[in-house]
């Protein structure tokens, strides 16, 4: 069966081509929720109310780009309003240069995706966020600042002090990693 016949039977509300289109895309959306959520379970959680809204609002996909690009805004926007719903009693640490060099050389990481990705979950919630859609999925400041109702440059400067986050954060990993080497 081609996409669209499964659209199409999604609209008509037949549930084995939901679970279908389910089975389909799951795994690639929840790889995106991960990068997103705090961790497996509340990316888990995501993911299954993502699912909810795209399943009841399908008859709205038009058929004019992408479907996958869709599910993925979907997807991406249930993560920036179950952030937008909670109490943000988080502080950051506002203390970081401005100044400060965030690239990170190619040399310097050794790190595994997987851990790449428990650094990025560990970032406070705006910079994750941030960081995420500017750097992981390619939207541009201005959308990012309409998306999480915040300026500009709130989201430029979240974005830069994620970057000396991670980049602190993979250099303790790097040198944890060299020292368990050099007890071997």
């Amino acid at each position: 069966m081609n996409l669209e016949d499964l659209i199409k039977k999604c609209r008509n509300n037949d549930r084995k081509a939901q679970e279908r289109l389910y089975l389909l895309y799951k795994d690639a959306l929840f790889i995106l929720c991960l990068k997103y959520c705090r961790n497996i379970e509340e990316a888990e959680d995501n993911l299954q109310d993502a699912f909810l809204i795209i399943l009841k609002n399908i008859k709205k996909y038009k058929g004019k780009g992408s479907f996958e690009g869709w599910l993925k805004r979907i997807t991406i926007n249930r993560a920036i309003d179950r952030y937008k719903k909670q109490p943000h009693n988080q502080v950051l640490d506002e203390r970081f240069p401005e100044t400060e060099d965030t690239m990170i050389e190619e040399g310097e990481m050794n790190l595994s995706m997987n851990k790449l990705l428990e650094l990025i979950q560990g970032l406070p919630d705006r910079y994750r966020l941030v960081f995420s859609l500017y750097e992981l999925d390619n939207y541009q400041h201005s959308e990012i600042a309409r998306m999480l109702s915040i300026s500009e440059g709130t989201s430029k400067s979240n974005l830069h002090r994620a970057k000396i986050l991670l980049k602190k954060q993979i250099k303790e990993q790097e040198s944890d990693l060299k020292k368990k080497s050099m007890q071997s």
